[in-house]
């Protein structure tokens, strides 16, 4: 530890320095780690490095650097403010017998802050994103001979991977999951069985309960809610709060003010990381197109990193530029899922690196291996037998397949996949073909689903009380209710709602067509809709491939239900159809890709479907879907209560034009109305279970 002697607010490099310089009260700084540092020394030996003047941040020695054993790898502060602290901390670890081993100069890795051990000593968490580089965890594998984990933060408030997770005792990890991204969220499951993962609350996380101290079962930290300290306590650990409110105003606190130097050390465990690296090259007008930039977003926004080896500028308007950039990727999923987005822009990797591109056979009719190329709308080439190959019959959302000869290669949907194809995997020996002003376009336009949303909302409360009262009613009397839904369901967060009703027996039957059942299983599956991150809102880069990848994968097992039975899809609309036997009926269309094997194609066959579905309904409930809305609405006799929700009065006018009184229109957001829809059924149970007591 370091005493604050010095400490103060001096400037500002992280959110919560903002409105703080010069707004920290030394005295009570003092007293507040004065408190901590007794109660660290209660529990541990605890040695003190020399505070310096100019250097006020010098108190969070967390960030001094990384101790494992007798070796101690220094920090390379991202901020020049800090930069001062490392030639104090170098000569502190070498006078007290540790090798130091030290980055790059131009290579940010900001220690203990960064770089979190497991308590059993087992692996190294280690972050990335703010104040580190991913390129700096091959040097801790190797240094240190551990294995690293790399976790991206996503957050600017939790800068450093100590703000928001804490390794504890026993295996057990208190941490902030929305810190993170999704790919480091599944890493940390994969690792942490659930019953071990203590996540904390968006407050405690604010008031840094996951920047502790742990040290055998005690656990020393700022502040932390009664619920929060109750489930620490359930897993068998001692919670000590200390205040340490002047510190959070430079974005820390107790796990920032101490570097522990004692880490457990496992021989029989050595040195390993899933990061991988590749070096690209992009050519053409590389700034006035503003290629680089979106090829850097790439690799940044899908959580790589990038070193730029070189960069030749184009003299003239019209000359051309050319770049090499090293990309570093935490796996090599996220790897491939960035070599592909790359390769949309047209880069290749440097002439001595090209190689051929990868063929596998294809095992089952109408399926792809694992890992295929999904095409786009740019025309492609394929290198085969050290030749570039131009593929025939270019489209977007197919394979591509190769030739017995070799010598040639065509876009393929899935359907027509025949067992003697050969496919093209991954993506080696991949490039497509984009003149300078497409690439110009692109800047405008980018190739992507849902790049804008629209939605209008009015008040509808009271026409979902009546309908939720008749959805209650039908229900109890053993009636049916058939559902009409389109994607928009799922595009809306309306997924989850939609779930609900088919498991709590609101639903009888369900009509949509391949897309609702695509988008709903990609949701599921991947977490999000047509590539939109639903948690986030925001386009996943390379999502656009997500409904193939789930297409395939359904078309693997032969059906949703088998999908189902099979472990694979274990939530979601068709989830819930499956488990309490509610049939569906999809009806497919010209523009649906795969399709899904449920997907009846014939389109007659698809509406004797829904007549047969629709056949003795009480209600029928049509959701955001203009065409089978339509549709079904043609097939339905009066007699049945028909509601029909979209954005588009276009499409209730259209329904409720059709004369029958029973039907009810309401022009909104189709997720805003079911959602309102589950709060009043609620409403309706909890009246209806009180009343049973009395």
């Amino acid at each position: 530890m370091c005493a604050p002697d010095h400490y103060d607010v001096d400037y500002v490099i992280n959110p919560w320095m903002e409105g703080n310089i010069h707004k920290s009260s030394r005295d009570r700084a003092v007293d507040q780690w004065q408190k901590l540092h007794h109660v660290i020394k209660d529990h541990a030996i605890v040695d003190l490095v020399k505070p310096q003047i100019g250097v006020p941040d010098m108190v969070f020695t967390a960030n001094a650097g990384l101790v494992l054993g007798d070796v101690a790898v220094l920090s390379r502060f991202f901020h020049k403010e800090r930069q001062g602290e490392e030639p104090f901390f170098k000569q502190w670890l070498e006078e007290n017998g540790f090798t130091v081993h030290e980055l790059p100069p131009e290579l940010p890795f900001e220690g203990a802050g960064d770089a979190l051990f497991d308590r059993e000593g087992r692996w190294l968490w280690a972050g990335y994103g703010f104040r580190s580089e991913l390129d700096s965890h091959p040097y801790l594998a190797k240094w240190l001979d551990v294995e690293v984990l790399s976790l991206r933060l996503m957050d600017e408030r939790f800068y450093h991977l100590d703000t928001c997770f804490c390794p504890l005792q026993n295996g057990y990890l208190l941490y902030y999951p929305p810190a993170f991204d999704a790919y480091s969220n599944r890493l940390i499951e994969m690792r942490v069985p659930a019953e071990k993962r203590i996540a904390v609350a968006e407050a405690d996380a604010a008031n840094f309960a996951c920047n502790s101290v742990n040290i055998d079962d005690v656990v020393i930290m700022n502040k932390a809610s009664d619920d929060l300290k109750n489930r620490i306590t359930e897993a068998g650990f001692r919670v000590i709060e200390t205040p340490l409110t002047e510190f959070l105003k430079a974005g820390g606190a107790a796990k920032c003010l101490t570097l522990r130097v004692t880490e457990p050390v496992r021989v029989e465990l050595h040195a390993s990381a899933t990061i991988e690296s590749r070096t690209i090259r992009l050519e053409g007008h590389l700034l006035d197109s503003g290629l680089i930039n979106r090829a850097l977003d790439v690799v940044v926004e899908a959580g790589g990193s990038f070193q730029v080896l070189n960069f030749n500028l184009g003299v003239q308007r019209q000359s051309t530029s050319s770049a090499e950039v090293k990309v570093t990727a935490p796996s090599h999923s996220v790897m491939e899922t960035i070599m592909s987005q790359l390769i949309d822009l047209g880069a290749l990797p440097p002439p001595q690196e090209v190689c051929d591109c990868l063929l596998e056979p294809v095992s089952q009719q109408g399926v792809a291996p694992d890992d295929f190329y999904v095409t786009t709308i740019y025309p492609t080439q394929v290198r085969i037998n050290n030749e570039w190959v131009t593929v025939d019959k270019q489209r977007m959302d197919a394979a591509i397949a190769v030739s017995a000869d070799s010598k040639t290669a065509e876009c393929k949907l899935l359907r027509d996949l025949q067992t003697s194809d050969r496919v093209i995997v991954g993506v080696e020996g991949i490039r497509t073909i984009r003149k300078p002003e497409s690439r110009e376009q692109r800047n405008t336009q980018e190739f992507s689903f849902m790049g804008a949303g629209v939605s209008s909302e009015r008040r509808v409360e009271l026409v979902v009380e009546q309908i939720a009262w008749e959805l209650r009613q039908i229900r109890d009397q053993g009636g049916r209710v058939v559902v009409s839904a389109g994607p928009v369901v799922i595009h809306t967060g309306g997924g989850e709602h939609l779930a609900h009703l088919i498991r709590e027996g609101y639903v009888q039957a369900l009509l949509g067509g391949n897309a609702i059942a695509v988008h709903d299983m990609e949701q599921s599956l991947m977490g999000t809709s047509l590539g939109v991150d639903m948690q986030r809102g925001v386009s996943v880069r390379g999502g656009h491939r997500h409904h193939l990848k789930v297409i395939n994968t359904v078309r693997r097992y032969g059906s949703i239900a088998k999908t189902v039975e099979e472990g694979v899809l274990d939530k979601g609309i068709f989830y819930e159809c499956v488990r309490n036997h509610v049939p569906f009926s999809l009806a497919g269309s010209i523009r649906d890709d795969g399709p899904l094997p449920d997907t009846q194609m014939d389109l007659i066959k698809a509406q004797e479907d829904y007549a047969r579905l629709i056949a003795g309904a009480d209600m029928i409930l049509m959701l955001s879907s203009m065409l089978h809305s339509i549709g079904v609405g043609n097939m339905t006799p009066a007699g049945v209560k028909m509601v029909c929700v979209d954005i588009n009065p276009a499409v209730v006018t259209k329904l409720s034009d059709r004369g029958s009184v029973e039907s009810v229109g309401v022009v909104t957001d189709v997720g805003l109305f079911l959602s309102l829809l589950i709060q009043q059924l609620n409403k309706l149970t909890s009246a209806y279970q009180m009343a049973q007591r009395l």
